[in-house]
């Protein structure tokens, strides 16, 4: 692969790198580490991202020139143009075409801005009470085709008078910055269970096509992140009269990738690799029940220096 993706994955180059990989923390659920992967592709990714992104070296030298042209015309968009690193988390995603990683990026950093109540201060020490609240899981392993997975129970852990839908909201926004950080994850993607066990009328009501439109705006026009699937599993009658609020904003790509599954365990391992799905929804995966909330909120508060970093750029405020 490339010497610049192989050196540029840290600023710093090499050096920075391998001191982040030494200082990385895990987090223990269970038996399993959850660990946040820094580093760079090995051959397994590197043909992926070379078979699915068209990432040769020639691809990504045009991308990064393409794009770093175009956002010299973005005068008020404040990025850190000049890293590569920064660049690759927008251009995988978009399969190295700058003129359509330059839309994403302007619809990114829109949504900050006309977000503001939702995207300021969004850092992990502000985003204790949904983090530890258990609702937002990331899993600990990846599927065999590098697949990220993230758990979202949003039935039975959601308490609505202590936890607001735009809390929910920050929170899966917090977690897939963290992955779009990833390199294996910038190629691979992530796909994601919700678990809607526990869902009752008493949740319905706070639900609404605000938040629905918001919502899936930010998730269809504005994730630098390859969303490979979305599956609802145990979901009670009482769902469809949720669904029914985002339907109206369900562009086709996205309704093709989203998966009913009710209880069926079977239907859901043809999809998610047995050896990453919890053993509750019929995988392999041995991790407790228990939410690991006060656990991952510490750990995602060891990167809030980074986060805080990531804050700074964007629109200019005017």
């Amino acid at each position: 692969m490339s010497k610049i993706i192989e050196t540029s994955l840290a600023p710093g180059g090499q050096e920075a790198l391998t001191q982040r990989l030494q200082t990385t923390p895990t987090l223990k659920i269970g038996s399993v580490e959850l660990r946040f992967e820094p580093e760079g592709l090995d051959e397994f990714y590197e043909n992926k991202a070379r078979e699915e992104l068209r990432e040769t070296d020639d691809v990504v030298a045009q991308g990064l020139e393409g794009l770093r042209e175009l956002l010299k015309g973005e005068t008020d968009l404040i990025v850190p143009a000049e890293s590569d690193e920064y660049l690759y988390r927008f251009l995988r995603p978009c399969k190295w075409y700058p003129e359509s990683t330059f839309e994403l990026m302007k619809h990114f950093y829109g949504f900050r801005k006309t977000h503001p109540h939702i995207c300021d201060g969004l850092v992990p020490s502000n985003q204790r009470k949904i983090l530890e609240s258990g609702i937002i899981t990331p899993l600990p392993r990846r599927c065999g085709d590098g697949v990220r997975l993230m758990l979202i129970e949003g039935g039975k852990r959601w308490k609505p008078r202590e936890i607001t839908l735009d809390e929910i909201l920050q929170g899966i926004m917090l977690t897939l910055e963290a992955a779009m950080a990833e390199p294996k994850t910038q190629v691979c993607g992530v796909q994601v269970i919700i678990d809607m066990a526990g869902l009752s009328f008493s949740h319905v009501t706070h639900f609404t096509t605000s938040f629905a439109r918001t919502l899936l705006e930010w998730v269809q026009r504005c994730l630098p992140c390859r969303l490979k699937g979305v599956h609802v599993i145990n979901q009670p009658y009482v769902f469809n009269v949720v669904f029914a609020f985002f339907k109206p904003f369900l562009q086709e790509k996205l309704r093709q990738r989203i998966h009913f599954h009710g209880t069926d365990r079977n239907s859901l391992l043809e999809h998610i690799d047995a050896k990453a799905l919890p053993d509750r929804y019929g995988g392999d995966l041995q991790i407790p029940n228990e939410p690991i909330g006060t656990e991952l909120w510490s750990y995602f508060c060891t990167f809030e220096e980074d986060f805080e970093e990531s804050n700074k750029y964007g629109y200019k405020s005017v």
